[in-house]
């Protein structure tokens, strides 16, 4: 069963991708910026419970975390 190194390596991607955003957006465009985590955090943690799909639920809802935790680092960014 795969299903465990599967959501680990994609939850291990998200971060990859999440977190050099969060600078990049807070070096361009300031903290003011923390709503658009919001916003996707919240658009896949919706979209997380209505995938069918047990694996891809999980891949999709740790991408939502990794946004929604991309706020924080964001006002850690400023200081």
């Amino acid at each position: 069963n795969f299903n465990g190194i599967l959501v680990g390596a994609a939850v291990f991607l998200c971060i990859g991708i999440c977190h050099p955003l969060v600078i990049k957006m807070e070096y361009h465009w300031g903290k003011q910026s923390w709503w658009i985590w919001l916003v996707a955090g919240l658009a896949f943690c919706t979209l997380s419970l209505f995938v069918r799909n047990d694996t891809l639920s999980i891949i999709i809802g740790g991408f939502a975390f990794c946004c929604l935790w991309g706020i924080l680092e964001m006002f850690l960014q400023e200081k």
